[in-house]
């Protein structure tokens, strides 16, 4: 698998949304795109960062950027996520893991003691023309939705 490099094209891809429909990045060309992935709906950490994207969504918008979210969770599971907490914006299910691993996410992580496969929190900025323009990995939540903001004004 390629590295990925700013500048340079980012992964185009097709996933489904909550509703079953495919989506695909270049979907948005003519738009930024903030492409966050996430390792699970309604966990305490994922349903932070999302409600922070809900909060800061008009400020996005207000620059034409788009929000997408990707975990391996099922439709069901995204549509009952978006629901609960009201989230504006696409969240896309990646159950095989492989628009992750094309991102370079899917990792091998600690929980509990135990070394499992998991998203690696991690958000990209990519431009109205599809190129990435920036990558953040293993995200801290607190404050990282007001930096990407920042960085897309």
């Amino acid at each position: 698998m390629p590295e990925l490099t700013t500048g340079q094209p980012a992964p185009d891809f097709s996933l489904p949304d909550a509703a079953g429909h495919l989506v695909k990045l270049s979907d948005f060309r003519g738009r930024k795109v903030v492409l966050y992935f996430y390792p699970a709906d309604d966990t305490p950490g994922c349903t932070k960062e999302a409600c922070d994207f809900r909060d800061n969504k008009a400020q996005f918008d207000a620059v034409g950027a788009a929000i997408i979210g990707v975990s391996p969770d099922g439709g069901a599971s995204h549509e009952q996520f978006a629901r609960k907490y009201d989230l504006p914006f696409v969240l896309l299910s990646d159950p095989d893991h492989r628009v992750a691993e094309l991102y370079g996410v899917w990792k091998e992580r600690s929980l509990m003691g135990n070394l499992i496969f998991g998203i690696e929190r991690s958000t990209f900025l990519i431009d109205e023309q599809g190129n990435l323009v920036n990558e953040f990995r293993k995200v801290k939540v607190d404050g990282h939705v007001e930096f990407v903001l920042n960085l897309v004004q």
